[in-house]
């Protein structure tokens, strides 16, 4: 049996290779440029090759770990390769990827050092489970674990999908913004724009105004045609804020706008129709309304074909936490700081307040500490003053310990990683003695693996 013959070596097999893979891989020079840029590189981040070759690292890639904790800082530094750390970079939507990352020097046949090389990989598919796993679920800027949240997210795709109006109930700050916002992303109208009114905030005339535009000559000052929110809508979703503070009156109006998909602009005569689809939300409670003829029955009927009820925060206080690590990765990347989290003091407090300004007030809360910390985690100094720890009932005694727990050991674990489970220096970044650490590590039950980030690898 005759073997096949062998052709040629092409003398590019390395770059063949390279733009093979599904890793990204990238180097860099001793002053931080990128020197070379594969494909995967280019899909992960959303950068093009010829955007990131001569650009600085860090301008590329906007992680986590640029400011204090680069790999391939310390790799170029030790000369010391590292493999499998955690981090995120922002790509050029401005979404969070997380990625490991394995570093190495670059060096010349003849052992010049010339730089680094770095390998990452995209992450996102098992983050995703690994929510899904722990309980969390995040749809855009929603994160939740609580079932009564699960149930509003579960049906969420099906919602958005159905194209029908949807009725949108909760206290203020509970996130019915963000919740339209989620529905018209997962819709087909996703192209299209969306824009959120509040009707409270606008007289009657004013809002019909703004919803349906005018005609030159409807008013005074009204000098030329103007055209309202719904053409300029068309093919997307309006979200009406507290629909419930509107008279009987635009009530009216809005009825035959939703029943005919037609409105008439002010000072018009003609219909002009319209493929916009309605969002409506309130604080207050419709079906109550109702009864005492303060919002019209068959409005409620048009509005009520899907109702989503956001709970408030003191009802999902098991998101407390979440939302607190949201906020603070989100508040990282706008101020370019490095907050660690919270400490166990401050998270106590922020879990035993009520919330009367929901999801809103927690983040206020946090802005507020992120002015006054600059580093490590947030801590009972940082918070707005008359807030002070408080002791619980029994029955929620156990639930925060358990909440506590939890999020303790998701901090640990996530310090351990951006550190290369490097132990001292994830202490200190959790600013606390390294014994202190190993303490809650064993209480917690915190595996590690057996190299501890001080090790050197052995030679193979």
């Amino acid at each position: 049996m005759k073997k096949p013959a062998s052709g040629p070596i092409p003398e590019n097999v390395t770059e063949i290779i390279l733009e093979s893979i599904s890793d990204g891989v990238f180097t860099v020079d001793h002053e931080w440029r990128i020197m070379s840029f594969n494909r995967a590189a280019e899909t992960i981040t959303g950068i093009l090759r010829a955007e990131a070759i001569g650009r600085h690292c860090w301008e590329v890639f906007r992680s986590n770990m640029c400011e204090e904790a680069c790999a391939l800082k310390r790799t170029m530094k030790e000369g010391t390769s590292l493999t499998n750390t955690s981090t995120y970079i922002v790509n050029s939507k401005k979404k969070r990827i997380p990625i490991t990352v394995s570093t190495s020097v670059l060096k010349s046949k003849t052992g010049e050092v010339l730089g680094g090389v770095e390998t990452f990989r995209d992450h996102s598919l098992v983050e995703a489970l690994r929510k899904r796993l722990d309980g969390r679920f995040q749809i855009g800027d929603i994160v939740s674990r609580s079932d009564a949240m699960h149930e509003i997210l579960a049906i969420l795709p099906m919602v958005a999908e159905s194209g029908s109006t949807v009725l949108l109930e909760g206290e203020t700050g509970t996130g019915k913004e963000l919740l339209a916002r989620a529905i018209h992303t997962a819709s087909p109208r996703k192209g299209k724009p969306f824009v959120a009114i509040n009707c409270s905030a606008l007289p009657d005339t004013l809002l019909e105004s703004e919803l349906f535009g005018y005609k030159s000559g409807a008013f005074t000052n009204a000098v030329k045609d103007k055209p309202g929110y719904f053409a300029a809508t068309e093919g997307g979703t309006i979200l009406l804020d507290e629909i419930g503070d509107t008279s009987a009156a635009f009530q009216v109006k809005l009825l035959r706008v939703l029943e005919e998909q037609a409105f008439v602009p002010l000072g018009a005569v003609k219909k002009v129709q319209s493929d916009v689809r309605v969002i409506a939300a309130t604080n207050k409670n419709l079906s109550d309304l109702v009864s005492r003829g303060k919002f019209r029955q068959d409005l409620f009927y048009r509005i009520n074909v899907v109702r989503m009820p956001l709970p408030a925060l003191r009802e999902r206080k098991e998101d407390i936490p979440l939302l607190i690590d949201h906020f603070i990765e989100k508040m990282n990347m706008l101020r370019g700081k490095a907050i660690s989290g919270v400490d166990t003091e401050a998270l106590q407090i922020l879990m035993c307040h009520d919330y009367p300004g929901n999801i809103r007030e927690l983040e206020n809360i946090i802005e507020h500490a992120f002015v006054l910390c600059n580093a490590g985690p947030i801590q009972a100094r940082h918070l707005p003053g008359g807030f002070a720890v408080r002791d619980l009932p029994a029955n929620q005694q156990d639930t925060l310990t358990h909440t506590l727990d939890a999020t303790e050991s998701i901090a640990i674990m996530n310090a351990l990683k951006r550190n290369g489970f490097n132990r001292l220096a994830a202490a200190k970044e959790l600013g606390m003695h390294k014994s202190t650490l190993f303490r809650k590590i064993k209480r917690l039950g915190i595996m590690l693996p057996e190299i501890d980030g001080r090790s050197k690898p052995s030679s193979p």
